[in-house]
């Protein structure tokens, strides 16, 4: 039977979807250098700072199932350069905010942009390379360049803010989005095979809709911003919401996202992981970074290259990972790793950052490998725990979970700084009690607050709030330890209940 002959274009096509999938990932960890920046700039609360940061994954989290099944429906092509045109403009209104709602408000067409981006990167890559070798290649290239846009993110936005002002970090993706939408307008086939079906955007926008509220309550409930009754509301709308959705998804013949596939426990205990690891990566980095510029003293590019470490390691997890686990098995893997995180965590807990010395960064790095070891072990072990005809399932349901994680994990850290915070500082006397409630909100907050203060008050206001937030990031990574600790004993044995289903011996 003949075979189509290859696209001459083909690894132009590459480069070019390769490039559009750039500023997506750098988006999701360009900011954590830029907070404490952003946050001056804007005299963004606490809660809007962690809504800034939070509104890209979790609306990722529950756009990306949908938009890729749009872009079966219409095509890739058409998705790709919608997506690219809708996060151009984002970029720029999100570089222009002058005020934190607006910011999170081009923040949430950012997420619509790069959640059309995502799946027709991958779509367009399985479409153009035809021979297994080659779509390999690409697939291997693809993920490199992911992984070092997320370990660049930090690094670039330091770099910027070294000599422009924060809108820059949102600005450059618009040179990128200009020269991409082109090439791609010109190179992508016009033709392309569709399948029919329904579009379940209803379905996502219950999910949407559900960890919204639920969200909202619980950052609005730890910052005392509302009362109890509206968090409670907030809280109890969101869960009834999510159950409709869960149950939605099991009463329909083509669900959003295959929940039935969580009866089987290796790929529940691989979600867990997926959502665990990647949180525990997004918040660490983020409370990491306002450690290092607002307690520390250093430049938004200092705190970049001091954090490299944590990212570059990660980025290297995958193959690592693969390795380890086809020696010595996924579950001795998969809980090792985690065993060590959670050690590198309790060392970093214990550290002085003001002199690292060696031992901080390879701390990092430990932290940053094993936690992507993790990852990479939640890929496996959910999809070796289904039949080839599922794998799409259970790919949506993983990458769900990685945006997810990356959002509730922003979310819990936030919370939890801000609660510690709050009853860690030692407030100067002389502080009016108007002042006084706003600076113990969050080290952001802090500063804040200095600024309309005298010398002496301003600088005694800012030795309380540094001393609060070391003494609150040290408890923030020893809790975070335990709970690391917990899922590789979840995991230790989830994993033999896997191997037990199988009938293979657990190792």
């Amino acid at each position: 039977m003949p075979t189509r002959a290859p696209d001459p274009k083909r690894w132009l096509v590459l480069v070019a979807v390769m490039l559009a999938f750039l500023p997506v990932v750098l988006d999701m960890t360009i900011l954590h250098v830029t907070l404490p920046t952003l946050t001056q700039a804007l005299h963004a609360s606490g809660t809007e700072v962690l809504w800034i940061i939070d509104i890209y994954p979790l609306l990722m989290a529950g756009l990306l199932v949908p938009m890729g099944t749009l872009s079966d429906r219409v095509g890739n092509r058409r998705i790709l350069l919608t997506g690219l045109a809708i996060f151009a403009c984002a970029s720029v209104w999100a570089a222009c905010a002058q005020t934190a709602a607006s910011l999170i408000a081009a923040r949430v067409f950012l997420a619509l942009g790069g959640a059309m981006i995502l799946p027709c990167v991958l779509g367009l890559i399985r479409k153009t390379f035809e021979d297994d070798g080659e779509r390999a290649m690409a697939l291997g290239l693809w993920g490199t360049v992911g992984a070092a846009g997320a370990a660049a993110g930090p690094l670039v936005g330091g770099a910027l803010l070294q000599h422009f002002w924060w809108g820059s970090v949102f600005l450059i993706n618009v040179p990128v989005m200009l020269v991409v939408a082109p090439v791609c307008w010109r190179l992508l086939p016009r033709a392309e095979q569709t399948t029919p079906g329904t579009w379940p955007i209803g379905q996502a926008l219950l999910l949407i809709v559900g960890m919204i509220c639920v969200v909202y309550g619980i950052k609005s409930g730890a910052g005392a911003k509302q009362p109890l009754a509206v968090t409670a509301l907030a809280i109890g709308f969101g869960i009834a919401v999510l159950a409709l959705f869960v149950r939605q998804q099991l009463r329909s013949p083509e669900p959003m996202l295959d929940l039935s596939l969580l009866a089987h426990p290796a790929i529940l205990a691989g979600l867990i992981m997926a959502i665990v690891a990647s949180g525990a990566l997004a918040g660490v980095e983020l409370t990491l970074s306002q450690e290092l510029q607002y307690v520390l003293g250093k430049t938004p590019l200092q705190a970049g290259i001091f954090m490299v470490p944590i990212m570059a390691a990660a980025a290297v997890g995958g193959p690592v990972a693969g390795y380890l686990s086809n020696r010595f098995g996924l579950r001795m893997v998969a809980s090792l790793s985690l065993v060590i995180a959670a050690a590198a965590l309790v060392f970093l807990a214990q550290s002085d950052f003001q002199a690292p010395g060696v031992p901080v960064p390879c701390a990092l790095a430990v932290l940053g490998l094993t936690l992507s070891i993790g990852l990479t072990a939640s890929s496996i072990a959910i999809m070796g725990a289904v039949p080839a005809s599922k794998g799409g399932a259970a790919g949506s349901l993983e990458a769900t979970g990685y945006e997810l994680g990356s959002g509730l994990g922003i979310t819990l850290f936030g919370v939890f700084l801000s609660g510690m915070f709050r009853r860690a500082i030692d407030l100067p006397a002389g502080l009016p009690p108007a002042l006084a409630t706003e600076a113990a909100q969050t080290i952001g907050d802090t500063y804040i607050v200095a600024a309309r203060l005298n010398e002496a008050q301003s600088a005694a206001l800012i030795a309380a709030g540094k001393a609060a937030f070391t003494q609150t990031h040290a408890v923030l990574l020893m809790t975070s330890a335990a709970i690391i600790l917990a899922l590789a004993v979840v995991v230790y044995f989830a994993l033999a209940a896997r191997r037990t289903a199988t009938g293979t011996a657990p190792h």
